[in-house]
């Protein structure tokens, strides 16, 4: 009886640790969260509404330009007038990932004076970065419904698969995230690499042109591309009226969770060094 007690006792008091640690770890999300959110926006005329302006000004610049080239080719998923919509969806889109790996990456060693005062789990401020380019993600979505409306672009029923698409790219950038954050602890120089990787990924995702312009052994190239596969699962909810598939919703599962098992395994099997290196 005494054993059985003492076991009970054992569970509930693992049980009660583990339910403090992760009200303790959401409760830092949340702050550091609100914190960032404070320190974009201080001191900004504009505020939040410039997360709505930027996309809405890179569209209007990359559509006056890109609409002449786009000329030489064409889409069967949607009218030509209707390119700025295609437009906006690849920048925003690309744009959340870009915040959140490029901020996430150097979460670890700008949090290296709390990291070497305050016991915290390690994990949360790479997160953290990810969790906040989706709430910048959600303003600039404001512009993309904005471009919507006036190209009389109507919603459709396939507007319930916004959840599913966050979900499957928010796990895919957290990933991103803690492999990045643990790389650059170890090697600075990935910061700087990544700049280069993020300008050449760019090109190579179909955001500003059509697929069928490039090569034929490129377009299959694309098809391991995850950026590609996220924007073009968004862009058959937004711009081309059509349910993603179930083929759609498995690879872009796949492609967040395969992210976030490879950036956890290589974050937790590393983070105890970190206070050597940060």
């Amino acid at each position: 009886m005494a054993f059985k007690k003492g076991l009970t006792t054992h569970k509930s008091v693992s049980s009660s640790t583990w339910n403090t640690g992760v009200k303790r770890d959401w409760f830092i999300l949340k702050e550091l969260v609100t914190k960032d959110f404070k320190l974009k926006y201080r001191r900004s005329i504009l505020g939040v509404a410039w997360s709505v302006l930027n996309p809405l000004l890179m569209m209007i610049v990359m559509a006056i330009v890109f609409t002449h080239m786009m000329r030489g080719g064409s889409s069967d998923k949607f009218p030509a007038i209707l390119f700025p919509v295609y437009l906006i969806i690849g920048n925003v889109t690309f744009a959340f990932m870009n915040d959140s790996t490029s901020q996430g990456m150097t979460s670890i060693i700008s949090a290296a004076p709390l990291l070497k005062k305050v016991k915290i789990e390690r994990a949360v401020f790479p997160v953290e970065k990810a969790v906040f380019a989706l709430v910048n993600f959600a303003f600039s979505c404001i512009a993309i419904v904005i471009v919507m409306i006036f190209f009389q672009v109507p919603p459709t029923l396939n507007f319930i698969f916004i959840p599913f698409f966050l979900l499957y790219l928010t796990l895919f950038c957290i990933g991103l995230s803690l492999f990045l954050s643990t790389l650059a602890v170890f090697f600075r120089d990935i910061i700087h690499l990544w700049s280069v990787v993020i300008i050449a990924w760019t090109y190579l995702t179909p955001i500003f042109y059509y697929p069928s312009l490039l090569p034929d052994w490129l377009q299959n190239l694309e098809k391991f591309n995850p950026m590609y596969q996220f924007i073009e699962y968004f862009r058959s909810i937004l711009l081309y009226q059509t349910t993603p598939s179930l083929k759609a919703n498995l690879i872009c599962l796949a492609c967040g969770l395969a992210s976030l098992g490879i950036g956890y395994l290589v974050f937790k099997k590393n983070e105890r060094k970190f206070i050597l290196f940060i």
